[in-house]
């Protein structure tokens, strides 16, 4: 049983209440997290200082950034519009794990 704690435009981001993981879609990739790796990922994601020029020029013609993810061989790659939204959704999930910690125990 899941529970959606996030979605913003291509991300959502779930809640596995049987297995007790998070898990991160996004496009056709999917991370899934323990709650202590979870929250160091977004630590790592929000402390992350992204400015224009941190965004490459693709095969595209997009302007991308590329974010590591904990294996090294995966990264995410988003135009400024989905990284806003990733971030968000990074942010308003961290919130809602609070709250459902604090209901459940």
């Amino acid at each position: 049983q899941s529970i959606i704690l996030s979605k913003k435009e291509k991300t959502i981001i779930s809640y596995c209440l049987e297995c007790k993981s998070t898990y991160i879609w996004h496009n056709n990739l999917i991370l899934q997290f323990s709650r202590i790796r979870f929250l160091a990922f977004k630590k790592y994601v929000t402390s992350a200082s992204f400015d224009e020029d941190c965004f490459l020029p693709f095969p595209d013609g997009k302007d991308r950034l590329v974010l590591h993810t904990p294996n090294s061989d995966i990264n995410f790659t988003f135009t400024e519009e989905e990284w806003e939204y990733f971030y968000s959704a990074m942010e308003e999930t961290a919130y809602l794990q609070e709250v459902y910690e604090l209901i459940h125990h």
